[in-house]
């Protein structure tokens, strides 16, 4: 088998990172992790490649000059990824996503149009929602709906900066994809928007919203942690405050289930370091270990397609 019938399979993979980030968080999940069958990850990531095929397909139609213009797009970048397996050098994803930016370049414009079409779903219904919570006045309305539009652009806009730019990893792209919150920003329009009684009311929902996202997102990330190194009480507390602390909802002023002592009282540093400071040295080795581990499995799972991970590939990054 040539090199190109090896890399052709992945081109939808890489244009799937362009939608919305759902193509990156798939190739997340594709790699070997604790939770869930490899089957049901690859039927996932299956899904959503075709329909960006189907995409692909379809502007292609609608553009006689399309496919020839494409494909040598990534024809160019191709020859060049193939040069680097014959002189021996290490091809990874990170390198397949570079050669095929000046094709996601050119799909800028479509994937934008998909985007915001899908966020604008989620815009109408959040806009329900608070209206009939809060029966807003009709201008009011209309100005929530405006202020969701703008976020939904300025959101798009910075996902398609980030794609065509020179320097960005896969990971930057999943990292991201996590990052996109629809109503980040909404407790200051609405406390503009509503007063008196209904405002103390949104701000008292939110407040709760958020804290089951701090508690939930927490609670995960501490269970995860004692599978691999058996957290005692006091730890299972320390590392609790740290995810919480480290969460971008999380307040002080919330109420969180489960901690028997103070969530301030952790020590200083990134959520992961921090982490790592409270654990004894052999948990510390058995999270080493795990980590390798995890490694080592995706190394040997990007080989059988010709691919090599990249050197600074954190297999943890989403779990703590």
């Amino acid at each position: 088998m040539s090199f190109a019938q090896t890399i052709r399979p992945l081109i939808p993979l890489v244009i799937g990172l362009a939608v919305g980030g759902v193509g990156a968080t798939l190739f997340l999940q594709s790699m070997p992790g604790p939770e869930g069958s490899p089957e049901e990850r690859a039927n996932q990531m299956e899904v959503e490649l075709k329909r960006a095929q189907n995409r692909i397909v379809a502007l292609e139609g609608a553009d006689p000059h399309a496919r020839r213009r494409l494909g040598r797009t990534f024809a160019d970048g191709e020859r060049n990824i193939a040069e680097d397996i014959r002189e021996g050098r290490p091809v990874s994803p990170d390198d397949l996503f570079r050669a095929s930016q000046p094709l996601l370049r050119d799909l800028a414009p479509l994937f934008d149009r998909m985007r915001l079409k899908q966020q604008q779903q989620l815009v109408d219904r959040m806009s329900g929602e608070w209206a009939r919570k809060y029966d807003l006045t009709p201008q009011q309305q209309e100005a929530l709906k405006e202020w969701f539009g703008q976020k939904a652009q300025a959101d798009a806009q910075r996902w398609s900066d980030l794609v065509a730019q020179d320097g960005t990893r896969i990971q930057d792209l999943m990292r991201a994809s996590r990052d996109v919150r629809p109503d980040a920003g909404l407790d200051a329009f609405m406390a503009n928007t509503l007063s008196g009684d209904k405002l103390t009311a949104f701000q008292t929902e939110r407040m709760a919203e958020r804290a089951a996202r701090v508690q939930q997102d927490a609670d995960m990330r501490v269970q995860r942690l004692d599978t691999i190194v058996k957290l005692d009480a006091a730890q299972r507390d320390q590392v609790f405050g740290i995810m919480a602390r480290a969460s971008s909802d999380y307040d002080p002023a919330m109420k969180l289930e489960g901690v028997g002592g103070d969530i301030g009282a952790t020590p200083a540093g990134n959520r992961q370091d921090t982490m790592l400071a409270v654990l004894k040295p052999e948990q510390r080795a058995l999270y080493q270990a795990e980590q390798q581990r995890r490694r080592d499995e995706a190394t040997k799972n990007m080989e059988g397609i010709g691919l090599t991970l990249p050197p600074d590939w954190d297999m943890f990054h989403d779990d703590f």
